[in-house]
């Protein structure tokens, strides 16, 4: 089974190869630097859902939400903050 995990996307930087296109999202109070060659589409402020560092999809608030409440309160995003510190 894998696992994605939805982000906020809060910075994108700008790149000649769609397969560098990098950026950075929130995850629970964690930042991240993530690839967004899967989405390009993707802009500040929206919600994507991430696989291995990848953003994989976009996704609407109201989902991400409810995912990241449901994580906070299994201590998901707890092991999550736990593996930052790696």
């Amino acid at each position: 089974m894998c696992l994605a995990i939805p982000g906020k996307v809060i910075s994108l930087e700008k790149a000649d190869d769609q397969i560098m296109a990098l950026g950075k999202v929130e995850i629970g109070g964690i930042k991240k630097e993530i690839n967004f060659a899967m989405v390009p589409e993707a802009k500040i402020g929206d919600y994507v859902l991430i696989h291995v560092g990848l953003a994989i999809s976009i996704i609407d608030e109201v989902e991400a939400q409810s995912t990241l409440k449901f994580l906070e309160g299994m201590g998901e995003l707890d092991e999550i903050k736990i593996n930052e510190n790696l």
